[in-house]
């Protein structure tokens, strides 16, 4: 009996550890096979990494090789930007997330923020400045030695053989000292880094990169409870018994109170309301309810959010853009003052589609910019800036308006609506010298939020 049992199980038996072999031996060469991979991956990006930055050194030396007023200069600051986005990449695909690498990589983006804010400025008008060229010379110093420092670490990754995943699996186990050649470089790298300073970038970075802050607050400071008795009055709230206020941001420029109500007879939802400090003037409010329903168009929301904001003294808003998520839209409004639509002045508005409900406004950009307005005049008129359009654009509408441009300057434009190549565009003209500043492409949703 055993004999027969033997016989029909060691053949069953063996079988299965064949294929429990083949298996075992798959998942090891697939294993291998991802392994390989990631390594390829990790071996180009850092031999890439090592040719920009070769580049970029060169670049830079080339810009600073011809004269202040070249036509060179614009090609050679948008090829810096090239290559040193084409580097922040590189260094986004190796494994130094476990690894103090912040300021090389702030190096990066500053450099590559800076050469692109420059480049797409006028250089003929406004060639680069003394400061400019300082600070050219001073990142091609820099450039050489994070340059020389890269390619001693690819002589030692090519002469002895040095795996990437070898790096990512020390820096992982977080067992320092790594001993590790690689690791050691570009340490190495971003202590040298650490050690040039702040470089003053100027006015062209500091626009880029300037802090919040309020500036268009004024009046007396309010209390705990004022801002309670505010919240009340926002929303038509008899008292504030149930009512709950904290301060924010104490020692700040921006302190606020939040109030929060919770859900309550009255049937609403828990809703939030912050106010500043300083003048008690509406940061934001939002309520949260599911939206199951949509009975409500985009002209219905529209109209919901204006009059909303009416109501609450934003008054001369213009709806410019459209979003919807979940049945609840999501409206920018901006502001019109004297015929001229001012971007950078804007609101949201959030309405339910279900009933019209608002369930959210955020006023913030209008307390961090301050109302500003005055533009100055148009130096072109309308009839020039039309002569700067493509002659196959069919203008539907134009206006003034203000916008921020790529130098994160306010600039007074003259805004052309209208359509090309079975598309709808935006085209903003610089009123004072012609200047192209912003072409956008318009959603269906944003011209039927403007009725455009």
């Amino acid at each position: 009996m055993y004999q027969r049992l033997s016989a029909v199980l060691f053949p069953i038996v063996t079988v299965l550890l064949i294929g429990a072999g083949l298996w075992g031996y798959q998942e090891h060469q697939e294993k291998n096979r991802i392994l390989v991979k990631a390594e390829n991956q990790y071996q180009r990006a850092f031999h890439d990494l090592s040719y920009h930055m070769d580049q970029l050194h060169e670049e830079l030396g080339n810009t600073l090789a011809v004269s202040s007023t070249s036509n060179f200069h614009r090609k050679g600051l948008i090829n810096m930007w090239r290559l040193t986005s084409q580097a922040q990449s590189e260094v986004n695909q190796l494994p130094l997330t476990l690894m103090p690498f912040h300021e090389t990589e702030t190096l990066l983006a500053n450099i590559a923020t800076f050469s692109y804010k420059t480049a797409m400025r006028d250089l003929q008008k406004q060639p680069l400045s003394d400061a400019e060229m300082k600070i050219l010379n001073t990142l091609y110093k820099q450039s050489k030695e994070i340059k020389n420092d890269l390619r001693k670490v690819q002589e030692a990754v090519l002469n002895d053989h040095l795996q990437w995943m070898d790096v990512e699996v020390l820096l992982a186990s977080g067992k320092e000292p790594y001993d590790n050649d690689i690791i050691d470089g570009f340490q190495l790298m971003n202590k040298r880094v650490t050690e040039y300073g702040d470089i003053d970038w100027g006015p062209t970075m500091s626009a880029m990169n300037r802090r919040m802050t309020i500036q268009s607050v004024d009046g007396p400071a309010i209390t705990e409870e004022e801002a309670k008795r505010k919240a009340a009055d926002f929303l038509g709230l008899p008292d504030t018994s149930n009512m709950k206020a904290v301060e924010n941001g104490t020692d700040t420029d921006f302190v606020t109170y939040t109030v929060s109500v919770p859900s309550g007879g009255d049937g609403m939802a828990p809703r939030q309301i912050e106010y500043t400090k300083q003048g008690g003037r509406l940061v934001y409010f939002l309520t949260e309810r599911p939206v199951k329903n949509k009975n409500i168009d985009i002209a219905g929301a529209v109209e919901a959010g204006g009059a909303f904001l009416e109501e609450h003294g934003f008054e001369g808003m213009k709806a410019v853009s459209y979003d919807e998520y979940n049945n609840v839209a999501s409206i920018k409004f901006a502001r019109v003052a004297n015929g001229i639509t001012i971007y950078p002045d804007q609101v949201t508005v959030k309405v339910a589609l279900d009933d019209a409900e608002i369930t959210g406004l955020s006023a913030g950009d209008l307390l961090y910019r301050g109302q500003v307005t005055d533009f100055g005049k148009p130096s072109m008129t309308e009839a020039d800036a039309r002569k700067l359009l493509n002659p196959n654009f069919k203008v539907a509408e134009s206006s003034l308006a203000v916008i921020r441009n790529d130098l994160e300057e306010e600039v007074l434009c003259y805004e052309f609506l209208g359509s090309i190549n079975g598309g709808d565009y935006r085209i903003y003209f610089n009123a004072q010298d012609g200047f192209e500043e912003k072409i956008e492409r318009i959603r269906e949703s944003d011209a039927a939020a403007s009725g455009s």
